[in-house]
């Protein structure tokens, strides 16, 4: 373990230079199993009040994290008001797994029929005073992480960067592959903490080879955001269910999923988009019915589908990166705007301006039409390269 402690005098002679948003960068050349930055709750209050940007780099790994994120206020809470923030020990960990966990990874890999290119990585914060340590596992802005792919892989044949949870469960994570210096890193996006790795999950379904969503509907099966539906199937033209969209989105954007009390009395804790649906509501993605029921099994109209991917762009701050014109103006040239219901109007006017959603044609949205396989996958893909996750 190689442990790095941050100067806390020259980190307030830097953020007093360099102002508001500044990196602080601790580079680690050591072939430590586990690398550790290390400061005090009040330099991280410090670093909060200039939005500055923690950078852990080593060289397999950079973690790169928002300062409000350690959210200093929240681990003082739980250790005890009354502890002065300069006594509480503010970890930022990058490390290599235990054997166990490498194991877990190694048995996911197999069961899952996909190949691991890198190594799994495991990235974690933490507050420690005395005998308490709050671990902070969860953000709510995209926290970016960097791995290195080994030399003698082909980054051709990378899917997706995936999260691989104590108990087995693998889950996708927004990835992109980029090259610096002459080498090739997996830039990985994801709103938690735990044991990331790169995986290589080539999927092309047979009924989609002539298809027009093609691309999108591989791309986010490679990904292990979509599922077919059976033998090598995806039936791209079939309707999707409200259960199904809800569950998309949430691996679409990398959710952890939420267990536990169900928030709609016609979604029962054994359905198996009961988690997904959890997630969605906790995220607000969706609300659900004035009556407390969530519809999971009727089919999903493109309006719906709007208002949601609408607020995931909101959660991801897409909609901050366009000039909000009025949804009168942008809906104008489509002649069946006048269709939409009037809840769903604003919704469908942020899809379209920002690129996410187009009309069923050049002048129809078709808001009261179904929403198709085909189109579920094409709108997950365009949203995260919109927000420039892959």
């Amino acid at each position: 373990m190689t442990t790095v402690s941050i100067d806390q005098k020259r980190l307030e002679d830097k953020l007093a230079r360099e102002g508001q948003g500044v990196i602080v960068t601790i580079p680690v050349k050591t072939m430590s199993d586990v690398v550790v930055g290390e400061l005090n709750g009040q330099m991280v209050k410090n670093m909060e009040s200039k939005q500055a940007i923690l950078e852990i780099k080593t060289d397999h790994a950079t973690y790169t994290l928002p300062s409000l994120q350690i959210n200093i206020n929240e681990i003082s809470d739980q250790v005890g008001k009354s502890v002065a923030l300069q006594d509480i020990k503010i970890q930022i960990e990058i490390a290599t797994p235990t054997a166990d966990m490498v194991k877990v990874v190694d048995n996911a890999a197999e069961k899952g029929m996909f190949t691991l290119v890198a190594p799994p990585i495991d990235f974690t914060v933490r507050g420690i005073y005395g005998d308490t340590t709050v671990e902070i596992s969860k953000f709510n802005v995209y926290v970016e992480r960097t791995l290195a792919i080994p030399d003698d892989i082909d980054p051709n044949k990378i899917t997706t960067g995936v999260v691989v949870d104590l108990d087995g469960t693998v889950r996708h994570v927004p990835t992109k592959i980029v090259k610096i210096d002459g080498k090739y890193y997996a830039v990985i996006n994801s709103l938690s903490n735990s044991t990331y790795t790169v995986v290589w999950h080539p999927l092309e379904f047979s009924d989609v080879a002539n298809h027009w969503a093609k691309d999108a509907v591989n791309d986010m099966g490679s990904r292990l955001v979509i599922d077919g539906t059976g033998n090598g199937m995806f039936s791209p033209d079939s309707d999707i269910t409200r259960g199904e969209f809800a569950a998309i989105i949430v691996r679409g954007l990398g959710l952890k999923l939420e267990k536990g009390v169900n928030y709609f009395s016609d979604v029962k804790v054994t359905d198996w988009y009961s988690n997904a649906i959890n997630t969605a509501y906790a995220y607000h993605l969706i609300n659900g019915f004035e009556d407390g029921t969530f519809h999971p099994n009727d089919k999903i109209t493109r309006e719906e589908a709007m208002v949601i991917v609408a607020q995931a762009m909101a959660i991801t701050n897409l909609k901050d990166k366009f000039s909000v014109q009025s949804a009168d103006a942008v809906l104008l040239p489509y002649t069946d705007a006048v269709e939409a219901s009037t809840w769903a109007q604003s919704s469908i006017a942020d899809c379209v301006q920002a690129g996410v959603v187009w009309g069923g044609s050049s002048t129809k949205l078709a808001p009261k039409d179904n929403m198709t396989r085909a189109e579920v996958a094409t709108i997950v893909k365009r949203l995260l390269q919109k927000l420039k996750l892959i």
